[in-house]
């Protein structure tokens, strides 16, 4: 009697954190949905707050609603710790981190100047992250940035030099036509900038003919230099799908793959026949 009195609160810790992650039979799914109906619910209200001329009664709902959704928030925030198998890594985990912000502004926005309680408010849309949760496509989103880590970073230290080529390259030959734009290579770098990820803004533009000629090159370049990590991305999501679904045909227990009968059309088509 005592072992099972002694594991009775962590089985409640463990069935109150699957409902939570919508990981329980019963419960996990009604949960889930209702946590992402207040978010999305919330996000409108915090929409139409913004909106000039609104009537006394409809702000008062607002604030009425927001008041339920923060204490629910809460709950569940308070929940999430006290299921979770290791609580001070929960509180400081990204997830952790998210709800928290997503109760903090309406917690501690009292006492603010209205300005700064305004900013600090508009942190709710934080919780539109929250909706990721309950979302298999974000965590084969994060496998896959896990798996191109070392190939992001060849990315962004290989576009961070060809930015500031880019950079220099437009500064050696703008400068003497257009000194107010192209002051320094440093204030090249915001032209780089928007040349090599869009078309650019038509704020400083080149007017040389060598310029014009290298602004081009940048632009085609710009292309290849995103599109190739994009490539990546894709390609690696696919593989973290195609994982995931393996995994899933795991049995739970010893680990092994579950045969999935494979239906060949001939053999059905022989099927069929025989029977008739």
């Amino acid at each position: 009697m005592p072992e099972t009195s002694a594991a009775a609160p962590p089985l409640r810790r463990l069935r109150l954190r699957r409902i939570l992650d919508g990981e329980d039979e019963r419960l996990g799914r009604p949960v889930g949905f209702a946590i992402q109906a207040l978010i999305i619910s919330s996000v409108l209200t915090i929409s139409l707050e913004t909106l000039p001329n609104m009537p006394a009664w409809a702000l008062r709902a607002f604030g009425i609603e927001e008041l339920i959704v923060v204490a629910i928030f809460l709950a569940e925030y308070l929940a999430r710790i006290y299921a979770a198998e290791n609580r001070l890594r929960y509180v400081f985990s990204f997830w952790g981190i998210i709800d928290f912000i997503a109760i903090a502004p309406s917690l501690f926005a009292t006492g603010f100047d209205a300005r700064h309680a305004r900013a600090l408010r508009l942190l709710r849309l934080v919780r539109l992250l929250k909706l990721a949760r309950y979302g298999g496509a974000m965590d084969r989103l994060e496998a896959a940035f896990r798996m191109i880590r070392p190939e992001l970073g060849v990315f962004l230290m290989i576009a961070s030099i060809v930015l500031y080529l880019c950079a220099a390259g437009i500064y050696v030959f703008e400068h003497e036509a257009q000194p107010d734009k192209f002051q320094s290579i440093p204030h090249s770098l915001w032209w780089a900038v928007a040349t090599l990820t869009t078309v650019g803004y038509g704020d400083v533009v080149p007017i040389t003919g060598i310029g014009r000629v290298v602004a081009g090159g940048i632009a085609v370049l710009g292309i290849g230099t995103f599109a190739v990590p994009a490539g990546i991305l894709a390609a690696t999501f696919e593989q973290a799908a195609r994982e995931r679904v393996a995994a899933e045909a795991r049995c739970p227990h010893c680990g092994e793959l579950i045969a999935t009968p494979v239906t060949d059309s001939r053999t059905s088509a022989d099927t069929s026949s025989s029977s008739a």
